[in-house]
């Protein structure tokens, strides 16, 4: 497994093919991933642990569902989204195609 630190938390990615990705997101209380997109990537999440803020679409027009554990959401590409993890730790399961590095960022508290 591989292991990825993100400033929210990090990765864990155990599996990694041509074909197909998948990996877990730890992400910390009070933190949150950028709001982005991907061009390419599509990808299916799972909540395991903690309760999942999802965000979707741009401002001022922004969904927000909270996800708990065993709910999933589907991520076409084109879709803006963020995730972020309110009062506790979330922890998600992501199985996607193999661009992990397709993230269009259109916002980020960490000025990546």
């Amino acid at each position: 497994m591989r292991v990825v630190n993100k400033p929210w938390g990090h990765e864990e990615i155990w599996a990694e093919t041509a074909r197909y990705a998948g990996k877990f997101l730890i992400i910390r209380s009070g933190e949150a991933l950028s709001r982005q997109y991907h061009e390419r990537k599509e990808e299916t999440i799972c909540v395991l642990e903690g309760v999942l803020r999802l965000e979707l679409g741009r401002a001022p027009d922004i969904e927000v569902k909270h996800l708990q554990p065993g709910e999933s959401f589907h991520v076409a590409p084109g879709t803006v989204h963020r995730f972020a993890a309110e009062a506790v730790d979330v922890r998600l399961v992501e199985v996607s195609t193999p661009e992990l590095e397709d993230v269009v960022r259109l916002e980020d508290r960490y000025r990546r």
